[in-house]
């Protein structure tokens, strides 16, 4: 018996002292051998392209300073989002993640995310693009800094635009001009398309982006007030019909069937002469269709004069709630949204950034098509809308997408969808 108490009584000192041991050693752990408090900073970008760019980053900004050691931690997308809620709830999150754009708001609300204003002036804005910042604010403070974003271009082939006789240096400017040019472009064997001129849904585009441009930049919800069953919307909706009948369901369908990426691309294949995508879109374009002679414009606009709206996204550097070092942490954030290190990112990634001059920059140092697509995108960004979920209204879009599928498979009316989608969405309003 007395042998048992004692190996008990051991079993509890060695437990006490292992319990002593991780206390240190997470103590230790915030600071560096020489004194450097550690920032944790999780990402996505664990790709062979992305990770060596961010870490070269992260590794210049350590020898920058002698106070602040950034240690980067890669989670695959979709589950850094569970595990930073998760952390945030048990009080051990990261000091800074990369995190969506569209959704500061939603975090501010829910207190997912520190409050940055005191470490941010009106000189300090001003270094972003002003749409851009305005997607970090919540009630007129701070949450975030754009990081990152990017905008959409309407790429189209000039040897194709020869072949129909068309002026290889003057895209469309219109939907009327869209159409017209189209239909030239197409190329038919018998009943069967060999080549497709344009089709509105294809690419890095959906009806949310036509109803947009139709309707003079306005999103679902545009000023706090609803804006989807909107006159302009609905003929969007109906123009987007009115290609799928042109065309033929079967045919549409048949062309999608073989999309991929890289040479199976669409657009890099020559099966369709103009194409809606992202900036970055070039970079496939650049490496896998070396023999297309190629061109870019902005989205075409409703009418002349009505604006060529694109939609964008993109992504933010936060802080979450509860974070150690918030204070280091935010100054790490400001040299990884500053000018060199916005400026890396960009000409490593062929990526659109947040700072404008690193924009601006970037744009004189490339050259060749390199730079004749990344200035088209920063040009873009003057008519690029964001569309930040509203608190109001969280995943509004939800509500809209199924009814906006049943229009474009015939199964409502593009008013009655569009109207019935606004009831939905009326009834999320807090």
């Amino acid at each position: 018996m007395k042998r048992g108490l004692a190996l008990i009584l051991v079993s509890f000192l060695l437990i006490g002292l292992l319990a002593g041991c991780s206390g240190e050693q997470k103590a230790e752990a915030e600071k560096t051998k020489d004194g450097k408090v550690i920032v944790n900073f999780w990402t996505f970008w664990g790709s062979e392209t992305r990770r060596p760019i961010i870490e070269k980053i992260i590794d210049d900004y350590n020898t920058s300073q002698d106070k602040v050691f950034v240690k980067h931690t890669f989670l695959p997308w979709g589950d850094i989002w569970t595990k930073n809620l998760a952390s945030v709830a048990a009080g051990n999150p990261a000091d800074v993640i990369i995190n969506d754009i569209n959704t500061v708001s939603q975090r501010a609300e829910n207190k997912q995310v520190e409050d940055l204003s005191k470490y941010v002036d009106d000189s300090f804005k001003q270094q972003f693009y002003p749409h851009l910042w305005e997607t970090v604010e919540y009630d007129g403070k701070a949450y975030a800094v754009p990081f990152n974003t990017d905008t959409r271009l309407l790429f189209y082939n000039k040897k194709a635009f020869k072949e129909a006789g068309l002026d290889p240096n003057k895209p469309p400017a219109t939907w009327a001009e869209l159409e017209e040019y189209a239909k030239k472009l197409d190329v038919k064997k018998g009943d069967n398309y060999e080549r497709i001129g344009f089709y509105p849904l294809w690419g890095s585009v959906g009806a949310s982006s036509w109803m947009t441009n139709a309707d003079s930049g306005k999103g679902f919800i545009d000023n706090g007030k609803l804006a989807i069953n909107t006159p302009k919307k609905v003929e969007a909706l109906e123009w987007i019909l009115g290609w799928k009948e042109r065309l033929g369901e079967n045919t549409v369908q048949a062309f999608q069937a073989e999309f991929g990426s890289e040479q199976a691309n669409p657009f890099i294949a020559e099966k369709v002469a103009m194409w809606v995508d992202v900036g970055t879109f070039y970079t496939q374009l650049r490496d896998y269709g070396q023999d297309i002679e190629f061109g870019v414009a902005p989205i075409p606009a409703y009418q002349e004069g009505t604006g060529n709206f694109a939609e964008g996204g993109g992504f933010v550097a936060e802080v979450p709630k509860g974070a150690k070092h918030p204070k280091e942490a935010m100054d790490f954030i400001k040299y990884l949204t500053g000018v060199d290190a916005q400026k890396y990112w960009a000409v490593k990634n062929y990526d659109n950034v947040a700072n404008k001059e690193a924009a601006e920059a970037t744009v004189d140092e490339l050259e060749g098509d390199d730079k004749t697509v990344y200035e088209a995108t920063v040009k873009n960004l003057e008519q690029t809308k964001m569309f930040p979920i509203p608190v109001d209204y969280p995943d509004y879009h939800s509500r809209i997408n199924p009814q906006v599928d049943n229009a474009l498979l015939g199964k409502m009316s593009p008013e009655d969808a569009l109207e019935e989608a606004e009831k939905d969405v009326s009834k999320m309003k807090k």
